[in-house]
């Protein structure tokens, strides 16, 4: 299905901060018609401004002419002062999609009503860059055609899986959703470390970009594991299988860290879903 087909009855985006703005560059790279599109965000940026979609116009009325989708990219906090705007629109065919983090399906229902086709969504950071990953599951009401639909959209960002239940998204939280951030850690303190050993600050930070990001596209592109590819690159009793021993050590290493962290976060994420 193409984005542009989607397009066709209208989007309607409700905040374009940095994952908005991803999104709908994405869209209309793939051929949307900026007419075809309406923004609603309080501070529309220059960028935005040059897009030529409508911003802060009133949405065509509800029925036959209201957008085929409505999309939700505004933090969490905001959600209730901006959705009963878009209240009208609920229990009919507009089909609603949220990639706002801790808002569950039943929030929505609650305020749309749960007549309403949602799909919940869970996208990250590297979606700026076209490379991002994007869990989706839809509620009752969202048939196979919408989520075809919204996994269609969200591809302009990257990958898209679909989970089996809701429940699933707290763990996809802690693991791709927080994710970069923990990548982003691993950069800062492999530069540092290598600092530590003598290296120029630059050129610690310049080998140690290059070096997760070329191990990361080597482990998506390979047909091999990622545990094959670290056994191909470690020589026994050699420089990488002397780091490995400190890295998966069973007490301090990666392996009870990484499940602390990610067990830290998915824990978060259910908080912020109960309010």
């Amino acid at each position: 299905m193409q984005v542009s087909e989607i397009a066709a009855r209208g989007i309607a985006l409700l905040g374009c901060g940095k994952m908005g703005s991803a999104m709908l560059a994405g869209w209309l790279d793939r051929g949307v018609s900026p007419q075809a599109v309406w923004v609603i965000d309080p501070n529309p940026s220059e960028w935005l401004r040059q897009t030529g979609v409508h911003i802060n116009a009133p949405l065509p009325e509800a029925g036959e002419q209201a957008p085929g989708i409505v999309l939700i990219a505004v933090k969490p906090q905001m959600m209730g002062e901006a959705l009963p705007q878009l209240q009208q629109l609920g229990n009919g065919k507009t089909l609603f999609i949220s990639v706002a983090a801790g808002t569950s399906i039943a929030t929505y229902e609650s305020l749309l009503g749960a007549e309403t086709p949602i799909v919940r969504a869970m996208p990250n950071t590297p979606a700026a860059v076209g490379r991002g990953i994007t869990a989706i599951i839809g509620n009752a009401s969202a048939s196979a055609d919408d989520v075809i639909r919204a996994d269609a959209l969200l591809q302009a960002i990257g990958q898209t899986v679909r989970l089996q239940s809701e429940a699933q998204m707290d763990a996809v939280t802690g693991v791709s959703g927080s994710g970069p951030a923990y990548v982003f850690h691993l950069i800062e303190t492999l530069a540092a470390a290598g600092e530590a050993e003598g290296l120029p600050a630059e050129l610690a930070m310049q080998l140690a970009k290059a070096t997760v990001a070329g191990a990361g596209a080597l482990a998506e592109a390979a047909e091999e594991t990622p545990a094959e590819l670290r056994i191909n690159v470690t020589s026994p009793n050699g420089t990488t299988q002397a780091a490995l021993e400190v890295l998966m050590d069973e007490d301090n290493g990666f392996p009870p860290l990484l499940r602390r962290a990610v067990a830290a976060a998915s824990n978060r994420s259910k908080e912020l879903s109960r309010g």
